[in-house]
C-alpha cells in the first residue's frame, strides 16, 4: 500500500487528546507519543496485512511504548487505509466499535 492512511476526525481527536495528556505529565512526552502513532501508521502504510483482524475485516496496530492501538480497515478495492481509532487500551472495547461505519 502506498499512500498514507486516512484519519477519521474522532482518531485525530484521539491522537491530539493524549497528546496533550502527555505533554501535560512530562514536557516532551507528547512529542514522543506523536513519533511513536507516526511509526505505527507509517508500518500500517507499509504492511498492512500483517496486523490481525480483530472485529470483522477491522485490524489493530500496537503503538510502541504506549499503551495504544490503532484501529483500521482496509480498502483494496481504492487501495487505501482508514484508521478509526486511535485508542487507549485500558478503554471499553465498545467505545471504538461504536465508531465503525457497519
Amino acid at each position: 500500500m502506498t499512500s498514507p492512511p486516512i484519519l477519521v476526525p474522532e482518531a485525530k481527536a484521539d491522537v491530539a487528546d493524549a497528546y496533550l495528556w502527555y505533554e501535560d505529565q512530562s514536557l516532551g512526552l507528547g512529542m514522543e507519543f506523536l513519533r511513536c502513532v507516526e511509526a505505527a501508521l507509517l508500518s500500517v502504510q507499509r504492511t498492512p496485512l500483517i496486523y490481525p483482524v480483530v472485529h470483522e475485516s477491522y485490524r489493530r496496530a500496537l503503538v510502541r511504548r504506549f499503551p495504544f492501538a490503532v484501529f483500521f480497515e482496509i480498502d483494496d478495492s481504492e487501495n487505501q487505509c482508514t484508521v478509526y481509532s486511535v485508542f487507549h487500551c485500558s478503554q471499553d472495547p465498545d467505545k471504538w466499535r461504536g465508531r465503525l461505519p457497519r
